[in-house]
Parts: C-alpha cells; structure tokens; sequence
C-alpha cells in the first residue's frame, strides 16, 4: 500500500494493480483510494488482459474475475472468467534469462552459488488451520508434468542451486519418484532444496534417500509443535513422535534440516522451557520460532478473530503479537529471542 501510495503522489495517472495471496483471500482488503485494480487468484493471464486493455485504452469492465476501485465504488467485474490451468496448459516458463544482469545477487546463505525456484506443483492437500496456501488454491493440489519440469531444470544452467517452491514437495510419492529418475538419466545435478513433512519423511524413509543421493541438500521442515495437542488444535494430521525419527532420517542422509516452530501467543515461562528443552535435545543444522499469527484467510484467523488486539497488517509477520500473550510482552518476546540461541552446527544453509 505504501508503495501505491507513493506511485500515485508522483503520477495519479500510474495504474496500481494488486495480486497474489492476500488479494485471493482477502480482496476487500484493498478497496482503498491508492488501488486501481485488484486481481485475485491465479491471474497471470488476467493480468496480461489488463496491459493490453490499458496500452489499448480499453475499458477493463470487459475483463472477468477484477475488482475495480472507481471514485464511488469497488465492484467485481461481472464479464465471465476463461479456465486457467497454471501448472498445465497455462504454465508459463520463466525466462531467466532476462536475469543474468543481476545473476551475482541471487546467493543466499553465504554460498558462492546462484540459485532460483521453480515449482513443481501447486496448492496442499492438507488444512493446516494457519496456513493459507491451501484455502489459496481452494484445497486443490495441481501438479506439473514430469518433463515440464525436466524442461525448466535444462534451462537453469546458471543456477547450481535449485529451491522447490512447493507447500509440500512430496505429496505425490510416485511423481517425485519418478522426476528424480529423469534427473539421473538427464545427468542433471544441482543442489536442491525441499518442504518435507516430518510425517513424510517417516513414512517413505528410502524415497529420502534416494532424493539425497540425487541432490536433496536442505530440507524445510514445519514441525510447528512437540506436543500432540497443538499440533490437533493446528489441524496438523501428523504424530508428534515422529519429529524425532524424522530428525535422524535426514541426517543420516546428510540433509541439512530447518525445523520449525510455531508459539502460541498463551505459551507461559513453563511452555517456554519445555519447548526449549525438546528443542534442545532434538537439535537440527538450523531452528525458526516464530509466533503463531492469525494471517487474514485462514481458518484460525476465524477462530481467534475476537481476539485479536492489532489489526495493523504491517505486524502480520511470524514476529509480532497481535493478540494479547499470557506473560508480559517484553518477557514473552524475550523467551521468543532466546530459543533462537539454541543451535547445532552452523545457522547457515
């Protein structure tokens, strides 16, 4: 919003167009002065409609599936939506080419190397009450074909670090199965990164390690919570108890694993030194801790919605509370920074 705001008080005439997740949940969220156009849900050729209408001079109330921001209303286009299949027939190679300028910028972590994503599928089939790439994609899990993305790794040259930007990498076993085969016969090699549920890497431990042996280097892991009830309070579907077998599964194929908690505002000194203690004893290369946040959408955001202390977005980002917290907030904070001390190895990866 700022940026518009700053776009429109150097040339009202700049047309603001709004995408992505939060437009896709929450639309009616940007019907403010600053917003020309808002284009929820998978709108890349939407959006393309609305460059060509505005090169054109051409009205955008002929373009379906838009919120459009007049002086008196924001109202939804009532023009119907054409099909768009963004992991099948509309999948759009990015060229990266147009990249290369900046190329010596895309290092993160300290490597020496580039790296980019690319996304094998779309969606979840999971409800995480939290999270909202599944109410995103309305609960539907696309995914891309086998060569389309041995296409896309064939193209990437420059990049010896590949970042799978999926909500969960290993949903279908045989399609992952299967890629990886292609990778070898390709002689593709890159350093891949991966979203792997605990609960996953549990129960299809050979399939981990072919995955290492074809260049799974990293692994995100939300574990979100050691204790059973949170995690059936979060709509996980996944047993507690095997965060630990999951912890070794990954190191014993030489994964460098990220695992993540998730602290709920109500969490007391207690809950602190438990959460500490089995992170503790439970160490990974890298730990996140970031505080359980009702992110407008999703189905906790209903549930927690009254009590709810800030509304002020720019505070909706894993570090803030904003509902009110048991302890005091300083202390709260506090017990939230110093999990962050618990570490194996190197914070690097």
């Amino acid at each position: 919003m700022e940026i518009f705001r700053v776009a429109k008080r150097f040339n009202p005439e700049i047309l603001t167009i709004a995408g992505g997740l939060h437009t896709s949940l929450c639309p009616g969220d940007f019907a403010r002065p600053e917003v020309d156009i808002v284009c929820p849900g998978q709108s890349a050729g939407i959006f393309r409609q609305i460059v060509i209408a505005k090169s054109k001079h051409l009205p955008f109330d002929t373009i379906g599936g838009i919120f459009i921001n007049t002086a008196t209303t924001f109202r939804k286009t009532l023009a119907p939506v054409k099909p768009w299949y963004p992991a099948g027939r509309n999948f759009i190679m990015p060229d990266r080419n147009l990249l290369k300028r900046w190329i010596s910028t895309y290092r993160v972590g300290g490597s020496p190397h580039a790296s980019t994503y690319l996304f094998t599928s779309l969606g979840c089939p999971y409800q995480c009450s939290f999270c909202s790439i599944w109410k995103q994609h309305d609960g539907k899990f696309l995914q891309r074909k086998i060569e389309s993305v041995i296409d896309e790794l064939k193209a990437v040259d420059d990049y010896e670090v590949v970042r799978f930007a999926d909500a969960n990498t290993i949903v279908n076993v045989n399609f992952i199965d299967k890629l990886f085969d292609r990778i070898a016969e390709e002689g593709i090699q890159k350093t891949f990164i991966m979203d792997i549920r605990f609960d996953t890497a549990v129960r299809y431990p050979k399939l981990i390690e072919k995955l290492a042996k074809g260049g799974l280097k990293v692994v995100i892991c939300g574990f979100e919570s050691f204790r059973q009830s949170e995690l059936k309070r979060y709509n996980k579907h996944a047993s507690a108890h095997l965060i630990e077998e999951a912890i070794n599964i990954f190191h014993q194929n030489d994964v460098q694993l990220r695992g993540n908690y998730v602290i709920p505002c109500d969490y007391t000194t207690d809950d602190f030194k438990a959460l500490s203690d089995y992170s503790g004893k439970h160490k990974v290369v890298y730990a996140g801790y970031t505080i359980l946040s009702p992110m407008p959408g999703t189905v906790y955001y209903e549930e927690v919605k009254s009590k709810i202390i800030d509304f002020d977005l720019a505070k909706y980002n894993f570090f803030n509370a904003v509902m009110e917290t048991k302890m005091p907030l300083e202390e709260f904070y506090e017990s939230v920074g110093k999990l962050w001390l618990i570490k194996k190895g190197t914070d690097v990866i």
